[in-house]
């Protein structure tokens, strides 16, 4: 067991599995005190719990893990470091802001001529359900403005409704600046918090001045299972790195620079190669053609990969782990290792891993086989329907795999609210409550739903308060009876 390191440290691995045996492997060596808390960044629960799960056979038990997401890490960062003043949470939260926003809404709307989209759009509003729809839309708006746009934020406070480079905001947009210094007066923008930019500023400049870890902040952070994050999270973990170790794990699919892909016509600048960690592919050239680029990497990855590709550039700027490599010389912290390539979903990932263009695919690989099922799409007419497939074919994999458990298997969905009702419906019906079991069974849970979905009194509560306004079918009479309050209070 050693010491640990401060510092930004960034694991690149194209495998979860082989990013997992690196956080792993780095709360055994580098264990923290006594009763101190685990810190760990996730963008889902189901990640969260892929994590503790590997923790705990590891360790025997995870404990003292605190898993939370960046934003909430991120004010409590503020707070920690600017001091107990600023509130718990903040004011601009989008559960928050939706409130204010219907309230602020109407008498805009009314009064200001450019407010005429939006008074178009509730002009029919009876009932208010507009009006309560359309605010937590802007809510959700703001708040990602405030994460990737906080400049213009600051710019349309101070009365200048422009956006980056004095490009001025389109007329038909001018709603959106005027709506936002509506938003900060009522606030109170005299509080130098409420002004994001200048708060995360703030905290950027005094992190970086102070020598000591704060009270409030843990020793280590590790960020698991994030696809990409936005740059002012990336500062407010660069500006704590001079105490806190900054574990960031990075699923990157190639292992050579592929900063260079473009995304149709699109060819991001050579100069951030002198930066990064990532190898040059020996045969591609050192300044390429932008008209030739598509046609020298993996077409996937150039139609697909702009996000993540624009994430792991921006890693580049804060990378210190070849600065820190003698700390942790037995942990390796580039994860490329070759893999099992007899089957067709292999041989893409393989294909992702080393950049190859298509012609050079067809020429390595032999004629796919009809027997392999690595890789299937299946048309189901109902969501229903898709998720008895799934079961069906899950049963399958199960039984022609001993080794597979239901623990190793994650689906990934576009709507979990949507799709929860059919995961009950289906997956739950071979679960007998009176401790029968039916060997169809498969364990499961759902994860990133909704609070409104998670909790059945709430729906059936919705569900009453929109009587006269519905057709109450059979299904309705049966999932209000079915709720566990309503079948407590009726006996």
């Amino acid at each position: 067991m050693s010491e640990l390191t401060p510092g930004f440290i960034v694991a690149h691995g194209h495998r979860l599995e082989d990013l997992t045996d690196v956080a792993v492997t780095f709360t055994q060596n580098y264990p923290l005190a006594p009763l101190e808390q685990e810190t760990v960044l996730v963008q889902s629960n189901g990640i969260a719990q892929w994590l503790k799960i590997n923790l705990a056979q590891a360790s025997g038990i995870a404990a003292m893990i605190d898993v939370t997401l960046p934003a909430r890490f991120q004010w409590k960062a503020y707070r920690s470091v600017l001091g107990d003043d600023i509130p718990k949470t903040s004011p601009f939260d989008k559960d928050r802001l939706t409130w204010r926003l219907m309230r602020l809404l109407p008498e805009l709307i009314e009064h200001n001529t450019h407010f005429a989209p939006l008074k178009h759009y509730t002009s029919d509003d009876n009932d208010g359900r507009k009006l309560y729809q359309l605010s937590g839309r802007l809510a959700d708006l703001f708040d990602q403005y405030a994460v990737y746009r906080a400049d213009w934020l600051d710019n349309w406070v101070r009365g200048q409704d422009v956006l980056e480079r004095e490009q001025p905001v389109e007329v038909e947009q001018l709603w959106q600046p005027e709506l936002w210094r509506a938003v900060s007066n009522d606030i109170g923008i005299d509080d130098y918090w409420n002004n994001r930019a200048e708060l995360h500023q703030r905290f950027i400049d005094t992190a970086k001045a102070l020598t000591e870890r704060p009270a409030g902040l843990p020793p280590r952070v590790v960020v698991f299972g994030i696809s990409s994050l936005p740059q002012q999270m990336l500062q407010v973990l660069d500006a704590i790195k001079g105490y806190t170790q900054i574990l960031l794990c990075v699923h990157n699919p190639s292992q050579y620079h592929w900063a260079d892909i473009v995304d149709g016509k699109e060819a991001l600048r050579q100069a951030v190669k002198a930066s990064s960690r990532l190898k040059h592919k020996p045969e591609l050239p050192d300044d390429p053609n932008d008209d030739e680029l598509h046609q020298l990497a993996h077409p996937l990855l150039a139609s697909w990969g702009k996000q993540g590709r624009d994430y792991i550039r921006l890693l580049d700027l804060y990378d210190e782990t070849l600065a820190k490599q003698e700390a942790f010389n037995t942990i390796k912290l580039e994860l490329f290792e070759p893999h099992n390539t007899d089957h067709l979903l292999a041989q893409l990932q393989d294909d992702i891993l080393n950049l190859r263009p298509v012609q050079e695919t067809r020429e390595l690989w032999p004629t796919p086989n009809a027997a392999d099922k690595s890789l299937q799409f299946h048309v189901c007419h109902s969501p229903q329907r898709e998720l008895e497939v799934l079961h069906d074919q899950l049963l399958d994999a199960f039984a022609k795999d001993p080794e597979l458990k239901p623990r190793d298997v994650m689906v990934m969905l576009p709507d979990v609210n949507t799709y929860a009702p059919y995961i009950d419906a289906v997956f739950g019906r071979y679960h007998n409550r009176f401790g029968e079991r039916d060997s169809r069974a498969i364990p499961y849970t759902i994860a990133d739903q909704g609070e409104r979905h998670q909790r059945p009194l709430m729906i059936a509560l919705e569900l009453l308060l929109q009587v006269d306004q519905l057709r109450f079918t059979q299904t309705d009479l049966f999932n209000l009876l079915s709720v566990p309050a309503v079948q407590q209070r009726f006996d």
